[in-house]
């Protein structure tokens, strides 16, 4: 059956997501090989916004700037705009700053970015193809796989009909919607399905911005007499743009003619504009009943479809790669325990459920913003409909533009290698997850570790990354007993000592466990009695489910 190649990862799947996770595993020194049947080309960018959170990753792997340097037009408004038509009537808009004049919130050291999927992918694979053990393989699929004590052993096939086996420890599906490696493993997807058949038509027109006399948008959003029905977003802020009929619950296939009736249509006007590419596809919510288990796991789309209506979908699939990665990494290592991986699917599946069901509730506000055939008049009733409606949609699609706690304030509530705090109320913990906008950073187990500027010009969140970071912000406190339990195990820990005041009072602990993800794992007053048996559970070899006693310094243990 040909050659045998040997590899710690096989990725399958060569999207944003699966070169993140190869990228990090390998910048992580792990042997990872990524097969993608396509090669390479994007057609119909997928995404467009790369969150905050993703951001953050992107600044730990040092590409920041290649992002910042997309050839998307950095000067370009980023405002959504609520109309009838490009020369009809302006319901309302949600101003939002172009990428040259944002600049990032208190909560965080970076921004959100726009770079569509074109142009953040070229960035992706440059970085992962960067690290020395990594490579990349256009036009391989996966045929089969099957696993056995070594890990898997899975049949690749090339387009001139050829394969080898690919022996490996793990492998991960980050192949899609519709991943063949989920299909393999039986593992069923569930939620509202279907929400509706979208088709997306990216066209070419230079002078799309003078064919009307609106102020210049990202994102035109048509409203009809049932609400907003297609949209018109600026692909690079200069002269590609996507089209997008939302549709119904009916498959529809819209040719050329048809969809040129509609730009004419959501314009107000003819006019003269290439089509380059036209890609159907299925708005859904679904996600998976599990995300694997050891030696074969899923990230991304192939864990979650859901609604782009919030760009959530690529960013939350970033986070799965990151969560996953270090887990990967510490087993292969051999000190991260097997409860490593069983906390893949407990920690990312409720961020799951979360963002898609957030995300629907955005296309149902889109829906919803209904008026009748009178939004259209030049009358006094058409003006009040305009009016009711454009408010609607501006008051509730608030949590979309301003969704900082989507990207930043997903917390594990139910993590087997978190140790949480008892007395902690756990339910009202999730309800705060419920609020996209209001994010407030906190030191809690679970939670991202709060960004705060340190006096030598670093962010906090560059401590973080390849080990567990131990930051003890009073000296007086020895912690060579926690260090000594590390080295006993073999979990790599660094310890930051912090003399910073205002950190402190940020993170209210002098002793704060991060774990490679960015994410705390623990966090006390002092020295645990048995600081093995902390270490133990968070990496992965201990009891799971764990507490600590509530802190003995009245110290508000929700904060």
């Amino acid at each position: 059956m040909g050659e045998e190649i040997q590899t710690d990862v096989l990725v399958v799947g060569a999207g944003p997501v699966g070169l993140a996770l190869a990228g990090d595993l390998g910048w992580r020194g792990k042997r990872v090989m990524v097969v993608d049947e396509g090669d390479g080309s994007i057609y119909q960018p997928k995404m467009d916004l790369v969150g905050i959170r993703t951001m953050e990753f992107c600044r730990r792997w040092g590409i920041v700037g290649d992002v910042e340097a997309a050839p998307y037009v950095r000067s370009y408004p980023q405002d959504n705009v609520y109309l009838t038509a490009l020369n009809g009537y302006e319901l309302g808009r949600q101003p939002m700053p172009s990428m040259a004049d944002d600049r990032p919130p208190p909560e965080s050291p970076q921004k959100r970015e726009r770079c569509p999927q074109n142009m953040f992918d070229p960035i992706l694979r440059r970085f992962a193809t960067s690290q020395p053990t990594v490579s990349l393989h256009y036009g391989q699929r996966l045929e089969s796989f099957e696993t056995d004590q070594r890990g898997v052993a899975a049949v690749v096939s090339d387009l001139d009909g050829g394969t080898r086996t690919i022996r490996a420890s793990y492998l991960v599906g980050a192949d899609g919607a519709h991943s063949a490696v989920r299909n393999a493993l039986g593992i069923e997807m569930r939620g509202r399905g279907v929400l509706t058949f979208t088709t997306n038509a990216i066209f070419r027109c230079a002078t799309f911005n003078q064919l009307h006399d609106k102020r210049p948008g990202y994102r035109y959003m048509f409203v009809g007499p049932n609400g907003i029905w297609a949209t018109i977003v600026a692909i690079n802020g200069d002269d590609l743009w996507r089209m997008s009929i939302i549709g119904s619950l009916e498959r529809r296939a819209l040719g050329e003619d048809e969809l040129r009736d509609i730009a004419y249509r959501l314009v107000g006007r003819e006019f003269r504009f290439e089509i380059i590419s036209v890609l159907p596809w299925a708005r859904a919510e679904l996600v998976a009943d599990d995300y694997g288990a050891e030696p074969v796991l899923i990230c991304g789309d192939a864990c979650h479809r859901t609604s782009p209506t919030g760009g959530l979908g690529m960013n939350t699939g970033i986070g799965d790669a990151v969560d996953l990665s270090w887990k990967l990494s510490a087993r292969l290592d051999g000190w991260g325990g097997p409860e490593l991986l069983e906390s893949y699917t407990t920690e990312r599946r409720p961020i799951a459920q979360r963002i898609t069901q957030f995300s629907t509730g955005n296309l149902e506000i889109m829906q919803g913003a209904r008026s009748g055939p009178q939004i259209f008049e030049d009358s006094e009733d058409g003006r009040e409909a305009r009016e009711r409606v454009g408010k609607a949609l501006s008051d509730g699609l608030q949590r979309e533009w301003l969704s900082l706690n989507m990207h930043l304030g997903n917390r594990y509530l139910e993590s087997p290698i978190i140790i949480y705090e008892d007395g902690e109320d756990r339910e009202a913990a999730k309800a705060e997850l419920v609020d996209a906008i209001d994010y407030r950073p906190s030191s809690r187990p679970g939670a991202r570790a709060p960004h705060a500027w340190l006096r030598d010009g670093r962010s906090t969140l560059d401590l973080f990354g390849r080990d567990f970071t131990l930051l003890s912000f009073e000296t007086g406190i020895d912690v060579s007993p926690l260090a000594d339990a590390a080295a006993t195990i073999g979990m790599p820990l660094s310890i930051v000592w912090l003399d910073e005041p205002d950190v402190l009072r940020l993170y209210r602990y002098p002793l704060v466990l991060v774990r490679p993800d960015g994410h705390v794992a623990w966090r006390s007053n002092e020295v645990p009695a048995d600081p093995r048996s902390i270490l133990e559970i968070v990496s992965g070899n201990g009891l799971a489910g764990a507490a600590q006693p509530s802190p003995s310094d009245g110290v508000d243990a929700h904060a």
